[in-house]
C-alpha cells in the first residue's frame, strides 16, 4: 500500500467539503465495495466528492502525487473500473442532484446519480430519456459508453439525447462540452468511456413517457426456444420503433405468475415495452402470445419507474459476475442452436443470456457522428455469468467464455464497451471501432499523460 505524507492528506482534507476516506477508517471497507463482488481492490484513499471543486482537488492531488486515478459514479460497471489498487478514487456517489426544466424538456443531473435518481426526477413531469434497464446503474458510466434500453428504438441511444456535459479535465480545469463548446470533447464523451475527464454533470433532452406504460413478460418453456426465437426474429424485423422486445434465456426465478413447478426450469422470456399510448400497443403485442404454449405472462400498464426496476431483483449487488458480449446485425439459426445448448446446462441458476433488440432510432446516426460507432448493431447479446461462491469462479467463467466463442461466428465484430470485463483489453479497439484513431488524438489533447487510464483505455496518440 502506498504511504502518503500525513501533511499532504491533511491539506487535501482541508480543501474538500466531502470526506477523505483512508484504509484505517471505519467506512473504508463499505465504500471500496462495488456492485460486482469479484472486484476486490484497495485504494490508498477515496475522496467522496460533494462539489465539482472537490473533484478538481482530488484530480490534482492524484496527479501531483503520482497516484493511479479511478472514478466512481454508480459503481455498477462489470469491469470494476470504479476502483483501483494503491491509487485515488474520485467517488461521485454523493453528487446526485437533478434539475428539470419541463418546459424546455431538459434534465441536468450530477455524475453520481443512478438511473433511479434520473427516472424519479423526470417522471415527476411525465418525461424520460433513454437509459438502461436496471435502476441501480450509474448515469455516468452508462452514458459515457453509449447507453441503451427500452426507449432506445424510439428515441435513440442515451448519448443521442445528451445536450452537454460539465467535465473536470486532467489539467484540473472545468470545461463545458456541447455541440458548440469543445465539440471535439463532446464527440469523444458520447461513447468514449471515462477516458477524457470526470463528468460532474450531464444535460439530457427529454421526451413524453408514461407515467403508465405497457410492459411485461411472456414466458415460454426452453423446449420451445428455437421456434420462439425464430418467430421473435421475424416479429422484431417488422415492429414499429415504439415497441421493444428483448429475449432472455435462463432458469425461471420464482415469479408469482409462473406455476411453482416451473421455478428453476429452463425458460425463454420475452420482455416487452411500448413507448406510446398503451391502447395502441395492445393489439401490436398480441402475436407475442402465439409463438408457442406460454407458461404464463405478466403484461399490463404499470408506472414507467416500476418497469425500470423490474429486473433489479436479478441484479442485486454482492454477487460474483462475469460477462461476455457480442453485437449482431442479424440473428442466425446457428446462433439459436448455440444459445439453447449453453443455457440448458448453466453453471449457476443465476446465469442468463439475453438479446437486447435496439435498431430503430439507434441505427440512424452516422457511425462517426459520435464516438459510439456501432450503428449497425440490431441486437446486443450479453452472456451474464452470475453466481455466489468464489469456489465456482472457474466453472462459471469457463461457461461464459465457451458460449462467447461458440456465438462469435454469427456476430458483427463490434462490442458494447460497457459490457467488457477487466480481462478484455484486447477488445478495446473493437469496442471503439473505426473511431479509435480519432479518439486517440482527442485523448492526446485532453489527457496526454493518460491520467484517466482505469477504464477500457484509449492510449493518447
Amino acid at each position: 500500500m502506498i504511504k502518503l505524507q500525513a501533511s499532504r492528506i491533511e491539506a487535501l482534507k482541508g480543501n474538500v467539503t466531502g470526506a477523505v476516506i483512508l484504509p484505517e477508517d471505519d467506512l473504508y471497507e463499505s465504500v471500496r465495495k462495488v456492485w460486482n463482488a469479484m472486484i476486490d481492490k484497495h485504494p490508498a484513499l477515496i475522496v467522496r466528492c460533494d462539489t465539482t471543486s472537490d473533484v478538481v482537488c482530488a484530480v490534482n492531488f492524484a496527479k501531483e502525487n503520482g497516484l493511479a486515478l479511478a472514478v466512481r459514479g454508480g459503481g455498477h460497471n462489470i469491469a470494476g473500473s470504479a476502483m483501483c489498487d494503491d491509487g485515488l478514487v474520485v467517488d461521485l456517489s454523493p453528487m446526485k442532484a437533478a434539475r428539470i426544466d419541463a418546459g424546455a424538456r431538459r434534465a441536468t443531473i450530477e455524475g453520481g446519480a443512478t438511473l433511479a435518481d434520473l427516472d424519479a426526477a423526470t417522471q415527476a413531469h411525465g418525461l424520460a430519456t433513454p437509459s438502461g434497464i436496471n435502476s441501480t446503474t450509474g448515469v455516468a458510466g452508462l452514458t459515457l459508453g453509449g447507453g441503451f434500453g427500452w426507449l432506445s428504438r424510439k428515441y435513440g441511444m442515451t448519448i443521442d439525447n445528451l445536450e452537454s456535459a460539465d467535465v473536470v479535465t486532467a489539467a484540473g480545469e472545468v470545461v463545458r462540452a456541447s455541440a458548440t463548446e469543445n465539440p471535439d470533447l463532446f464527440w469523444a464523451l458520447r461513447g468514449g468511456g471515462g477516458n477524457f475527464g470526470v463528468v460532474t454533470s450531464f444535460e439530457f433532452r427529454l421526451h413524453p413517457v408514461g407515467p403508465g406504460v405497457l410492459s411485461g413478460l411472456i414466458v415460454y418453456p426452453i423446449s420451445e426456444a428455437k421456434a420462439v426465437l425464430r418467430q421473435y426474429r421475424e416479429f422484431i424485423a417488422k415492429a414499429p420503433d415504439e415497441l421493444s422486445v428483448w429475449a432472455i434465456l435462463r432458469q425461471a426465478p420464482p415469479l408469482p405468475f409462473l406455476p411453482e413447478a416451473v421455478h428453476g426450469k429452463g425458460i425463454i422470456a420475452l420482455a416487452l415495452f411500448y413507448a406510446g399510448d398503451p391502447a395502441q400497443g395492445m393489439p401490436l403485442i398480441a402475436p407475442l402470445r402465439t409463438f408457442g404454449g406460454p407458461l404464463g405472462e405478466h403484461v399490463g400498464v404499470q408506472p414507467y419507474t416500476d418497469w425500470q426496476k423490474a429486473f433489479d431483483p436479478l441484479l442485486t449487488p454482492g454477487a460474483r459476475n462475469y460477462w461476455k458480449s457480442h453485437n449482431f446485425s442479424v440473428l442466425d439459426d446457428g446462433l439459436f442452436d448455440a444459445v439453447i445448448t449453453a443455457i440448458e446446462t448453466p453453471p449457476s441458476p443465476q446465469c442468463e443470456i439475453f438479446f437486447g433488440a435496439i435498431g430503430g432510432a439507434t441505427s440512424r446516426p452516422a457511425p462517426d457522428s459520435a464516438a459510439y460507432a456501432h450503428r449497425d448493431a440490431q441486437f446486443v447479446m450479453n452472456v451474464h455469468g452470475r453466481w455466489t461462491n468464489q469456489a465456482d469462479d472457474e466453472r462459471c467463467i469457463r461457461w461464459a467464455r465457451d458460449f462467447f466463442k461458440a456465438s462469435a461466428p454469427f456476430a458483427s465484430g463490434g462490442v458494447y464497451v460497457n459490457f467488457l470485463t477487466a480481462d478484455e483489453g484486447d477488445r478495446v479497439r473493437a469496442a471503439y471501432g473505426p473511431n479509435y484513431e480519432r479518439l486517440a488524438r482527442i485523448k492526446r489533447k485532453y489527457d496526454p499523460q493518460n491520467l484517466f487510464s482505469t477504464n477500457q483505455n484509449i492510449q493518447p496518440a
